[in-house]
């Protein structure tokens, strides 16, 4: 079907274009919505819908002014808006969907890492490990030691023991290997989560958690206490079972049954839930 105008002529692909670009734009505002970011979707909109009418009325030394500013703009939003942009693509990385494609071999290492993070625990042994999901973070192994190592329990007891060179930084591990040791990570301006005071460890591991799709496990050397730092959000007092389990829940590994199947205790499985 073609539907006809005085300056232009529509046919069904147009339609079906024109419907995409909407979606597309819908979804972005939706990505957007409530964040800084959301000037750089209105500038981008504004400009677009400008030059559309300018090239519809035929107004060359507006469309010429335009795609002067387009060049200009582009590469200013990119620069101003770095950290939003920046979130913006981390959000997208976050999608279920993404993640699905994007499997994860984690899973084979869940038992080595959990034992590890009990037993330094029970020895209050300070550590603070960074699982990698869907987004690399290369600029933070770059500050560490390369190991490319699979990994173990014992491989971690080591590399945390007080008394090894390696402990004093984050362990970076993606899909089953253990990419670099003492690794600096990014610190969030958050002092405090819920009343708790946060040391370096814990800023560090919610820091990395707000920058990147990671999940970061924190062994606290004062308390033995086991959290884990995931989009900026710490959970705490976890115990083995409970850090199987959500690791289990947050790295996609048959998330139907993961709860079911691993913790069989109610008590244990409302606690998750929660």
């Amino acid at each position: 079907m073609i539907f006809s105008f005085e300056f232009f002529t529509l046919h069904w692909k147009d339609f079906l274009d024109i419907l995409l670009v909407a979606f597309i734009f819908y979804r972005l505002y939706i990505l957007v919505r409530g964040t800084i970011a959301i000037q750089i979707f209105l500038g981008l909109l504004v400009i677009i819908v400008l030059t559309f009418v300018s090239r519809i009325l035929e107004l060359d030394a507006m469309n010429w002014i335009l795609s002067t500013i387009t060049q200009i703009w582009v590469i200013a939003f990119i620069i101003l808006f770095q950290p939003e942009l920046r979130r913006l693509l981390l959000i997208l990385g976050r999608n279920k969907l993404i993640a699905r494609i994007f499997r994860y071999h984690l899973y084979e290492a869940i038992d080595e890492i959990c034992d590890a993070c009990q037993e330094m625990a029970q020895k209050q042994i300070g550590a603070l490990i960074v699982l990698v999901r869907t987004t690399g973070i290369r600029m933070v192994i770059e500050t560490g030691v390369p190991l490319q190592a699979v990994v173990t329990k014992e491989l971690l007891l080591s590399i945390f023991h007080p008394k090894t060179p390696l402990h004093d930084g984050a362990v970076v591990i993606r899909d089953r290997y253990i990419e670099a040791a003492r690794c600096t990570l990014p610190l969030t301006e958050k002092l405090r989560i819920d009343g708790f005071v946060m040391g370096m460890r814990h800023r560090s591991a919610v820091g990395i958690s707000e920058d990147a799709d990671v999940l970061a496990i924190v062994v606290s050397e004062e308390t033995g206490i086991i959290s884990v730092a995931e989009e900026g959000v710490l959970h705490r007092h976890l115990d083995a079972a409970l850090l199987k389990a959500l690791l289990i829940e947050k790295l996609n590994i048959n998330p139907k049954t993961a709860l079911a199947t691993i913790v069989k205790d109610q008590d244990l499985q409302e606690e998750i839930q929660s």
